[in-house]
């Protein structure tokens, strides 16, 4: 199967599929994606998204960021929703460079566990149910508000710290043409060290401190996010395949 999946003008679009969880089990293919901002979509790559036959769109931006930017163009059976995740502002002001892009960023992933909480327990709940999928979960660059999402989930079905950080790493091969873009849209505008950077360190990192705060990543899902056991099966149960099945 493939996992990244090219379009002329959306960057990061990959498949979640192919994982290994702990029981031997697998995640299935086609099932649940993660993606970049899909308001560029149009012509052949609208086509090529459409062949997905994808039905479910989360979309963690700001509301002013879709107003902005463009939302998912309308398809006919496919649901949207907007879940914004983030709720403090990042100050690139704090940054330090002593201690790295990876801990800046992975503090902020962390804020985001604190204050997504009731969009992060309906983006579950919907990628969890079956006659949902598959499912796109996006932001703008699809790397940090998706990448924790996309953790939380692989985690949950039980796939490996290593594998969820080199998930996220795999942002960095559509770093270059991402910062183009932004460059060529936003000539004058100032970026910071970190911008489009997806360090292995930051999720690693970040899920170490989130399970050091609650004791591990399904304790924080099941008790602070309150996503029930029931819910937790059903995701597994529909992401996850046998090895032997898998097509």
């Amino acid at each position: 199967m493939i996992r990244h999946i090219e379009f002329a003008n959306i960057f990061n679009f990959r498949d979640v599929g192919g994982y290994a969880a702990h029981d031997g089990r697998t995640v299935q293919w086609q099932r649940l994606y993660r993606a970049d901002a899909l308001g560029w979509l149009a012509g052949d790559d609208l086509r090529t998204f459409r062949e997905l036959r994808v039905r479910t769109v989360i979309d963690l931006r700001h509301a002013y960021e879709v107003e902005k930017g463009g939302r998912v163009p309308d398809a006919e059976g496919q649901s949207y929703q907007n879940l914004p995740i983030e709720g403090r502002r990042w100050d690139v002001t704090v940054y330090d460079e002593k201690s790295g892009v990876g801990r800046y960023l992975a503090d902020r992933y962390l804020e985001t566990t604190e204050d997504g909480v009731e969009n992060l327990r309906t983006a579950l709940e919907t990628i969890a149910r079956a006659d949902n999928a598959p499912v796109v979960i996006h932001c703008a660059a699809g790397k940090d508000r998706t990448g924790v999402l996309a953790a939380l989930v692989l985690s949950l079905v039980g796939v490996g710290e290593d594998d969820i950080v080199a998930d996220y790493a795999l942002t960095g091969l559509a770093t270059e043409r991402f910062v183009a873009s932004w460059r060529s849209r936003h000539p004058d505008a100032p970026m910071w060290p970190g911008f489009g950077l997806a360090p292995a360190e930051a999720m690693r990192l970040f899920l170490g401190d989130l399970t050091a705060r609650h004791g591990s990543i399904e304790t924080y899902v099941t008790q602070v996010l309150n996503i029930s056991p029931a819910t937790v099966s059903e995701l597994r149960g529909h992401l996850l395949t046998e090895p032997d099945s898998e097509g």
